[in-house]
């Protein structure tokens, strides 16, 4: 039994509509960037891997709201204060670091064994992390995605043409941009484990677009394909590997989303954002990536074209010349 078996469905006809609905998800990431900078001072909410600072986390023996928490350590003025997995478990950022954690810490610890003498609390963990830390780590991971681009386009343009390195990458910046998108919207937390989802989407999506690439190359070498429209060509390709690319993201996303249920809340950003990228990627295989490898055929098939024309003018001038 095979999925997809006889499938014929028409992708690239859709192309269109498909960047329209990419470009206006794209659009209200970036409208939710700007209001980020405005409301938080950043463009993601970046955690404290990034941004620098301390991270103290209290385990209470009995259940506290966050609005306790608050009021316990200052009202208005207490320091961001974010429920943490359990109903009794609470994570308190500052932006201090170094020593004055621990003078931080002390003052928790009284806020607190005043506030709440008939509930005993533990310290669970504290992560201190410097600005200029935060800082090169935000660098560090943009060169990481930045030199994944480059090595991807110059492994494709090896492995099949330039055309194709070209137009996956199209689909790489699609995939991300969307992603970043959803993590201004929901803002969700920017660690590094976040990058890691990002990088790791990085492989998936080029994984899944150079089997359709791949397919389209043994078609077009093939003594039909030749004779073939490029459009329905890239058309059967991508149906003749839409099993294999259905199957393998609907098994992926069966184990993430089991590791989003029970998993924790310890990974749940992590597989969270595996999960769109997951999703972005298969959408953009089909209909970003084709579709632009199909634009960017064209783009050199016209140049060589207008180019041979050229030398035939020039040959036919030279000629009347003579």
């Amino acid at each position: 039994m095979r999925l997809f078996d006889k499938a014929n469905y028409a992708f690239i006809q859709k192309s269109k509509t498909a960047a329209t609905f990419s470009i206006a998800i794209i659009l209200l990431g970036i409208v939710f960037m700007i209001s980020n900078v405005l409301s938080i001072g950043s463009w993601q909410n970046y955690g404290v891997d990034f941004s620098g600072g301390s991270l103290i986390q209290v385990r209470f023996e009995d259940n506290v709201s966050a609005a306790e928490m608050r009021s316990a350590l200052g009202g208005a003025e207490a320091p961001p204060i974010t429920r943490f997995g359990e109903e009794n478990e609470f994570v308190i950022r500052s932006g201090l670091d170094g020593e004055e954690v621990d003078v931080v810490r002390q003052q928790i610890e009284r806020q607190l064994d005043a506030a709440f003498q008939q509930s005993s609390f533990s310290i669970v963990r504290t992560e201190t992390v410097g600005p200029k830390i935060g800082a090169e780590l935000q660098s560090k991971a943009g060169l990481a995605i930045l030199f994944s681009f480059i090595l991807t386009l110059c492994y494709i343009a090896f492995r099949f043409q330039l055309r194709f390195g070209l137009a996956a990458i199209i689909a790489t910046v699609h995939d991300i941009m969307i992603t970043l998108g959803f993590l201004a919207i929901f803002k969700i937390e920017i660690a590094l484990p976040t990058v890691a989802a990002i990088l790791t989407i990085v492989g998936y999506s080029l994984n899944d677009t150079i089997v359709v690439f791949d397919r389209v190359r043994e078609n077009l070498n093939s003594r039909a394909g030749r004779r073939q429209e490029p459009i329905v060509l890239i058309n059967q390709s991508i149906n003749e590997t839409l099993p294999r690319t259905i199957l393998t993201s609907g098994t992926t996303l069966v184990v993430l989303l089991a590791l989003l249920l029970v998993g924790g809340v310890v990974i749940r950003d992590f597989t969270t954002v595996l999960i769109i990228g997951v999703i972005v990627g298969t959408y953009s295989s089909i209909f970003i990536a084709s579709p632009a490898l199909l634009k960017i055929q064209r783009y050199f098939d016209g140049r060589a074209e207008s180019a041979v024309k050229k030398k035939r003018a020039s040959a036919v001038s030279a000629s009347a010349s003579v």
